[in-house]
């Protein structure tokens, strides 16, 4: 497919594009920042900029077949709240509404796991987390996260060969991030904030390629996080000391997720390949999610 993608630049969007491209697509990537002959810079709060640079760039390409919007300020308290709301909801209401004018129906984009209510200061209603309950954005991130969802139910509602497929991703690592993580299980509190998930990079840019492959037509939204969790302490002791009294639905297992995958599994296909385990050779940390 020809692919426009989003905030290509960015930590997830650089193993994105590399990802489709070794896929045999082309990519042409947008964003504000990037390097020179890897990139075309857009400001995706102007929406005459982005429909132009979708609908065609000189010699770089001519039109998309599908869209993969990644860009954003990624997280809470990076910028002020309203800087926040006015880049990320500009720039989705933008993307979305250019690949309706041009009869682009393919759309994958990053929402996120904080929906679900992150940081859980409070409890979250049961363990593991799913996309079943109604979203709970704490922060102003997040309340556009939430904003984002819903404004693609309706975008799709209003044309139903549109498909729309907001993938929540958990926090997003490379593997030389993984150095870190035995230092978490000194504190089980360092990372409760989203019940001690974590994506790899190179799987969340597995499920954006299968988003785009078998995503059917209508809004849908998946929990896109690893197989484990980011500690070697078992999952039982860490919700009893942390999250007591809050219902376990099913099975924990050891170090399974606790950021239900079962949904991306079921209908995506979506399986991880990639865990902190494989690269961190401390004997502690060589248990293998079950």
């Amino acid at each position: 497919m020809r692919i426009v993608v989003t905030g290509g630049s960015g930590k997830l969007g650089r193993t994105v594009v590399r990802t489709l491209r070794e896929e045999g697509n082309e990519v042409l990537n947008l964003d504000r920042f990037g390097e020179r002959g890897t990139s075309t810079h857009v400001d995706l709060t102007d929406y005459g900029q982005v429909i132009d640079a979708i609908a065609g760039v000189d010699d770089r390409h001519t039109g998309a077949d599908a869209i993969v919007h990644l860009a954003a300020i990624p997280a809470p308290g990076l910028a002020s709240d309203v800087a926040t709301f006015h880049n990320n909801m500009l720039s989705t209401f933008n993307v979305f509404q250019a690949a309706r004018r041009l009869g682009i129906t393919r759309i994958v984009y990053a929402s996120s796991e904080t929906v679900l209510g992150l940081p859980f200061d409070v409890p979250p209603p049961y363990i593991p987390v799913d996309e079943e309950y109604a979203a709970r954005p704490e922060s102003t991130y997040s309340l556009v996260k939430h904003l984002e969802e819903q404004l693609a139910i309706e975008l799709v509602r209003w044309n139903p060969e549109l498909s729309i497929t907001a993938l929540r991703f958990s926090n997003v690592m490379d593997p030389a991030d993984y150095a870190d993580f035995p230092s978490f299980d000194a504190d089980a509190t360092l990372r409760k904030w989203n019940l001690w998930g974590y994506i790899d990079g190179r799987d969340g840019a597995h499920a954006v390629s299968l988003a785009l492959a078998k995503a059917p037509p209508g809004f849908e939204r998946f929990i896109i996080a690893a197989a484990d969790t980011v500690m070697s302490r078992l999952n039982a002791e860490l919700v009893a000391e942390v999250f007591p009294g809050v219902p376990v639905h099913g099975e924990l297992g050891e170090h399974d997720t606790m950021l239900s995958i079962d949904k991306a599994r079921r209908l995506l296909g979506f399986e991880p390949r990639h865990s902190w385990r494989d690269e961190v050779t401390d004997a502690a940390a060589s248990v293998r999610p079950s």
